[in-house]
């Protein structure tokens, strides 16, 4: 880009120690249990960023308006999968899928790791598949996670995490990924990816400004249909056409690459030590607020490379460090 365009161009190379390094501080920032790990890198960008100017221009927001992610993806092929008749889809392929291991240390096993979310994300009602592809911890360890539920969840109460999801969702809007894209709009975008960055970014003594969220832009993108964004399983449709002119052709092709850390392979090495630190036994069972046989049972499904739990252990690491700090 600073070649095609002439611009002035600071690049910095970092090793995983740098990124270790900052963990302590980046934890420390948020006075709530803030547990995306891209704050990370967004702390460090940040402040490499601060040494040369002090407004920045940010991307955000184009994944939520014009359907950037793999997630909105789960819906497009939702009702293609479900053309497979039942005895292959459920009765063959999505057993097999299940005996499989995943994760995120290993490309061939992350993709088993998706296959797995997307399945998840084929049960149920509509809201109920939007949870699945969103959800951190699914529902049956919500369940059993905290010592006072389990058994003694009301049977009749509705999940409060599908209860959100459905506020969120405009379910009488007949463009299903267009209501998702809008839930996320009013979610996921200013309880995380603007609070990610702005803590950061502030951090660092740096402002930084979002052009996607002109409201003229947003009121565009929500007129269109989300044919325009997703189309033949590309995300982002209308808005790499509308500018594959004037951008290099192998920039507009490239694959998504997320902004995320291997917090996956680094509970299993470097940051071992806080699960042995925040997640000890006699730990949780003298505070009282998780039962311990489902973390138990998260840690060696991970440690064994069983499945990847390393997100839900991640949360509680963020949320037991938040908790030593403000109790």
């Amino acid at each position: 880009m600073a070649d095609c365009f002439k611009t002035d161009h600071h690049e910095f190379k970092l090793t995983y120690r740098d990124m270790l390094d900052v963990l302590p501080d980046v934890l420390a920032t948020f006075d709530e249990p803030f547990a995306d790990s891209s704050a990370i890198p967004t702390y460090i960008v940040s402040r490499e960023t601060r040494k040369y100017v002090t407004v920045a221009l940010s991307g955000d927001g184009g994944d939520e308006l014009f359907a950037g992610y793999r997630s909105y993806l789960g819906e497009y092929w939702y009702k293609r999968y479900m053309f497979i008749p039942a005895f292959i889809r459920e009765g063959f392929f999505e057993r097999l899928i299940q005996t499989l291991p995943d994760s995120r240390d290993s490309k061939y096993l992350e993709y088993i790791r998706r296959l797995k979310k997307f399945i998840k994300g084929t049960k149920g009602s509509f809201p109920e598949r939007v949870l699945a592809l969103k959800e951190i911890f699914p529902r049956d360890i919500r369940r059993n996670l905290l010592c006072r539920s389990g058994s003694n969840e009301n049977p009749l109460l509705e999940d409060p995490a599908l209860s959100r999801v459905k506020k969120l969702l405009d379910l009488n809007c007949n463009d299903r990924i267009n209501s998702i894209l809008y839930a996320d709009l009013k979610d996921s975008l200013p309880g995380d990816m603007l609070t990610k960055v702005d803590w950061m970014s502030m951090k660092n003594s740096l402002e930084v400004r979002v052009p996607f969220l002109d409201h003229r832009v947003v009121e565009l993108a929500f007129s269109m249909q989300s044919a325009f964004k997703l189309r033949k399983g590309r995300g982002k449709y209308i808005l790499k056409e509308t500018f594959k002119d004037i951008l290099p052709s192998r920039l507009v092709d490239r694959p998504k690459a997320g902004f995320e850390v291997p917090i996956s392979q680094w509970l299993k090495t470097d940051l071992n030590f806080l699960i042995e630190q925040n997640l000890a036994e006699d730990r949780i069972r003298e505070q009282g607020i998780f039962n311990y046989e489902i973390i138990k049972k998260l840690i060696h499904d991970h440690m064994s490379n069983r499945t990847d739990t390393s997100w839900m252990l991640w949360n509680l690491i963020v949320f037991q460090h938040w908790s030593d700090k403000y109790f």
